[in-house]
Order: structure tokens, then C-alpha cells, then sequence
């Protein structure tokens, strides 16, 4: 194992070692409060809504395989979609989601599943559905369903390309709210110009600390902003001694 190699490794144990001391830490005192993101402030209207207006609210996965450089924003979407059937499920209309990938799909059911059980209430295996293997049937199966649905609000976390402008087409068409956010910068660039409220960049991986998802998913955001401070400090440590000519 080449020298790079070890420090990759020793910034992941210390960065899971982080997580772990700032989760026992914000179980035993108050958390602190986090910057305003004007989406999930909104989401949050919506779930509420949604419960008392009957409306649905459907979660799109996206496409990511949990194989793949994609497995984390399928990870992020799952927590998300936990939260919000924990949250819904004892509705008239509880939540749906679709998604584009056979293994993310089971997952997502699974998820549907233990959120119904949780509220001891039934789960319906037709609340999660695969709409298309290929990026654009994904996205015609979706946009179908969005249209006969009583949709009243969007939400695409994962993984994107620029078959989403077809799905916030869709969504805007049937004048429901859509939030989205992806890790593919095509897909950004999509959701950007159509999404009524995007999640940029780092955003996106925040959701599970903004909608109380548990306290690894609020330790992990502090987490990396701790160690973004420590980055950036060590780039001005080795500047000035680059510039002192002491490296």
C-alpha cells in the first residue's frame, strides 16, 4: 500500500471517527442550529400539507446503482424517503416513489415497508415503483404517473441526467411543487432551470439532517464542515511556509 493509499485511509477513519464522537455528542446536549435552506423549509410545508389536504407526495431515486460512484446519492434518497413515509404513511394517500435501477427499486420498497410497520399500519408494495430501465423510459413511466396521480409535491433525489426535464416538465404541468437535486452536473444544470426549488452541490446530501432523520445524518454534516476548516487550514499552513521557502 503506496503512501497515498494510507492517507486516504487515515482521512476516512478519521472522518468516521468524527461522526461517531459528534453523534454521542448531540445526544447528550442540544444540537446546534443550522444555516436556513429555503427547499427543505418548504418540503417541510409540504409534508404537512399533504397529510392534511390528502394530497401525495412522490419521491423519484433516480437511476444510481448501489455498485456504482452513484451508491450515495441512492443512500441520501433512501433516508429521505424513510423520513417522509415515517411521517405521511398514516395518511388517506400515503407517499410513492419510482425509480430507474432493480436493486435501488427493492430497496426502496423495503424502505415503504419498514416506514408502514414502524406505524403499524399495511404497506402496499405497489407505493414503490420501477418505471423504466433505460433513462428515458425511467423518466416516460414517471411523468405518466406524476399525470394521473393527485400529486402535490415532487421531490427527485438521485442520480440524474437530462431525462429529469422531462419529469419537472411533467410536475409543472400538473402545477405540484418540485424540489430535486442529483449528483450529475448535467442533471444540476437541468434541475436549475426547472425545479422550483433546486438543491445545489452539497445541498442535496444535507437532507437527512434538515428533515431529522437521525443524529449520524446531523453529525456527518458537522463532521465535514470540521474537516473542510482542517483542509483549508493546512493549504494556508503550506503556503506561507512554501512562501518562506521553509518546504
Amino acid at each position: 500500500m503506496d503512501s497515498l493509499n494510507i492517507l486516504g485511509l487515515i482521512f476516512v477513519l478519521l472522518f468516521f471517527g468524527l461522526i461517531l464522537a459528534l453523534a454521542i455528542i448531540f445526544r447528550q446536549r442540544e444540537r446546534p442550529m443550522l444555516r436556513e435552506i429555503p427547499a427543505y423549509a418548504r418540503l417541510q410545508r409540504a409534508i404537512g400539507l399533504a397529510v392534511e389536504a390528502g394530497n401525495r407526495l412522490h419521491i423519484s431515486l433516480g437511476r444510481g446503482q448501489l455498485l456504482s460512484p452513484q451508491s450515495s446519492i441512492g443512500y441520501v434518497g433512501l433516508s429521505i424517503l424513510m423520513r417522509i413515509a415515517r411521517s405521511t404513511s398514516i395518511s388517506d394517500r400515503p407517499p410513492v416513489s419510482t425509480v430507474g435501477e432493480g436493486s435501488l427499486g427493492i430497496l426502496s420498497q423495503d424502505t415503504q415497508g419498514e416506514a408502514a410497520k414502524y406505524l403499524g399500519v399495511e404497506s402496499d408494495p405497489m407505493r414503490s415503483r420501477i418505471t423504466g430501465l433505460t433513462p428515458f423510459s425511467y423518466a416516460a413511466g414517471t411523468l405518466s404517473f406524476i399525470q394521473e396521480e393527485d400529486i402535490g409535491a415532487n421531490l427527485l433525489i438521485g442520480s440524474f441526467g437530462n431525462e429529469v426535464a422531462l419529469i419537472a416538465d411533467a410536475a409543472e404541468r400538473t402545477e405540484s411543487m418540485t424540489l430535486g437535486g442529483t449528483d450529475n452536473l448535467t442533471g444540476q444544470a437541468v434541475l436549475f432551470a426547472t425545479a422550483q426549488e433546486p438543491l445545489i452541490g452539497e445541498e442535496t446530501y444535507a437532507g437527512g439532517a434538515y428533515l431529522d432523520a437521525g443524529d449520524m445524518h446531523y453529525a456527518s454534516l458537522h463532521a465535514q464542515d470540521i474537516l473542510r476548516w482542517i483542509i483549508i487550514g493546512l493549504i494556508l499552513i503550506g503556503a506561507i511556509l512554501k512562501l518562506f521557502s521553509v518546504l
